[in-house]
């Protein structure tokens, strides 16, 4: 097997056709994508709208996704919890997900007769990974009664073991809603702390992390500060105390646009994935965005050419134990109950 074909790229080329059928997102796209890379780019978006329509399938796209797959192939996009909601809500027999594997676990879930595919299995993350189901097992034997509550940021597995998942957009609410003096949240650690900030529960905290949020620093928002007197700071949750204490707002990716969509501030720093800030600026020209540029290497996994490949071949097929997928479908079923 060739380079071409484990990838899905083929030899498309950048013809008259393809300029015209892609012109429009082009122009969406122009400040945010260099001209030099767009022939690479736009053959392969042609040729995934395309194949998506034949498949009945529909593209699902995190915030974290580079601009060519969230505004160029993508149908629905947004956090986890949107990602959630709408992968429920779709008629499409095909689902792509266009994130890590925890997210195209929960989609399954959620649509167990469906076709869920994942570009490239080894999207892991780290945080799903700083947790198992025999850890959880384990927490519940030593703080007996005492509800699971865990972040959608793990796998079904963890999420099995749990009484209700949560996002970040959601996870004071979710806690609230158990009317429990006190919960065990899991696996963020930094989350978690904040969560215990805003509520009267006392909350038992797991030491996880994400590995793109942990490495900001309150010096490297002092810079910012120091450089731009007139910017704003928008955190989110997944980042350490001294970072969040630091920022003029601290919420979800979709808190995030929410506040910049309301408050249009003349320059905005967005202390999260680096790809957040090209996907948003896309929607938002006039507002100038400090781009930091701490990258997830698991979500930069999925590009153009897997998906082109994952749609022509339907791999790789998500699959789900019965055992493990029942009790997980039943934490995120409550959490979605919540709101």
């Amino acid at each position: 097997m060739t380079a071409t074909q484990r990838t899905g790229a083929t030899d498309l080329p950048y013809t008259p056709e393809v300029a015209q059928a892609a012109a429009l997102t082009y122009e969406r796209l122009r400040h945010v994508i260099p001209a030099i890379e767009w022939p690479v780019h736009a053959p392969l978006i042609v040729a995934i709208n395309e194949l998506k329509r034949r498949r009945n399938a529909i593209i699902l796209a995190h915030n974290y996704q580079t601009p060519e797959i969230f505004h160029g192939v993508a149908d629905l996009s947004g956090d986890s919890l949107a990602l959630a909601r709408q992968a429920v809500e779709t008629d499409a027999e095909v689902i792509v997900l266009c994130g890590v594997h925890f997210m195209a676990e929960t989609a399954k879930l959620l649509n167990p007769e469906k076709t869920i595919l994942i570009p490239d299995l080894e999207a892991g993350c780290s945080l799903a990974a700083s947790i198992t189901a025999e850890d959880v097992r384990l927490l519940r034997e030593r703080y007996p009664s005492v509800p699971v509550v865990t972040y959608v940021n793990t796998s079904a597995a963890v999420k099995a073991e749990s009484d209700i998942c949560c996002t970040s957009a959601n996870a004071v609410e979710v806690v609230e809603s158990l009317g429990s003096e006190r919960v065990i949240f899991l696996p963020d650690e930094f989350l978690a702390r904040h969560i215990a900030s805003q509520t009267e529960v006392d909350v038992i905290i797991w030491k996880g992390h994400c590995e793109v949020h942990e490495r900001f620093t309150s010096d490297d928002l002092s810079g910012y500060r120091q450089q731009f007197s007139d910017i704003q700071i928008l955190a989110h949750p997944e980042c350490p105390p001294d970072v969040l204490a630091e920022a003029d707002f601290v919420g979800s990716t979709s808190a995030m646009i929410g506040h910049v969509e309301k408050n249009r501030p003349q320059r905005v720093v967005l202390i999260t994935e680096c790809s957040m800030s090209d996907n948003v600026a896309v929607e938002f020209p006039e507002i100038e965005f400090i781009r930091p540029c701490n990258l997830c290497p698991h979500m930069k996994r999925i590009t153009l050419p897997k998906i082109l490949r994952s749609l022509q071949t339907l791999e790789h097929q998500v699959e789900i134990d019965l055992q493990v997928a029942e009790p997980a479908r039943r934490a995120l079923e409550r959490m979605l109950a919540v709101g």
